[in-house]
């Protein structure tokens, strides 16, 4: 494991900040920045004792190879790593286990936006494979806005191990495909559920596939084949959600 990693953009930071800043090393701020939440940030880091450095733009862009900033990094310990045990304590923690599976999304900014809709929409915990998936990234961490440090997000080796163990916990398995027969407002999923998404363009694997209790679809009225995943897994979310509620 790395020894440190780059940290960056106002809201990761102040995720971290507030709930592990013993994982900071070091802050660096753009000189000259002047505003609330910078503000907020620096005095934060200089209460718990963290270094700060104001420095030029290009120094900032070198450290996170050219991404958006938002004129903040920070040099920090890597943070916790989740695993199939972990899974099994969320699991018998929650009265109602509410699931996230992502198999093999490789793209940083759509599992950021997956984090940041289901730390809306009340997910327990996302699991992903550990193989062609992508991690939990600065990019990642970016685009979460802060979930990243609020989701547990769960690497497996088998996910379709996994996933049986999931089932055996009493957990229904819904995933979304296209060529399911069932719309998903047509489905019941209330009560203890994972919702699984496939990746980027290919969907679920088969073997994820096979593992599913149920196949359910969205609706696709236009010409378009398909959505982002993203957008996919918020409007499947909420629709559990809704029936959760009721």
């Amino acid at each position: 494991m790395a020894q440190h990693e780059w940290l960056y953009g106002i809201h990761a930071l102040e995720a971290v900040i507030e709930r592990e800043p013993e994982r900071l090393i070091e802050l660096f701020v753009l000189k000259g920045r002047d505003d609330a939440p910078i503000n907020t940030i620096i005095n934060h880091a200089r209460k718990f004792g963290i270094a700060v450095q104001f420095c030029q733009r290009k120094t900032l862009d070198d450290k996170v190879n050219g991404e958006q900033h938002q004129g903040v990094v920070a040099k920090a310990r890597p943070g916790k790593q989740f695993n199939e045990s972990d899974l099994d304590e969320i699991i018998k923690n929650s009265a109602s286990p509410f699931l996230l599976i992502l198999d093999g999304v490789t793209d940083p900014h759509n599992l950021g936006a997956c984090l940041r809709t289901a730390d809306a929409a009340g997910i327990d915990a996302i699991v992903v494979p550990k193989d062609n998936s992508v991690a939990l990234t600065p990019v990642v961490r970016k685009v979460a806005c802060g979930a990243a440090d609020l989701i547990p997000l769960v690497q497996v080796t088998n996910l379709a191990r996994t996933l049986r163990e999931i089932k055996d916990a009493g957990v229904w398995v819904v995933g979304t495909a296209g060529e399911a027969t069932q719309s998903i407002y047509d489905c019941k999923m209330q009560g203890p559920i994972a919702l699984v998404m496939g990746a980027e363009g290919k969907g679920m694997r088969r073997l994820t596939r096979e593992h599913c209790d149920e196949l359910i679809k969205l609706p696709m009225a236009g010409s378009v084949s398909s959505l982002n995943v993203s957008v996919a897994t918020g409007i499947c979310l909420y629709e559990i959600v809704r029936q959760r509620a009721n």
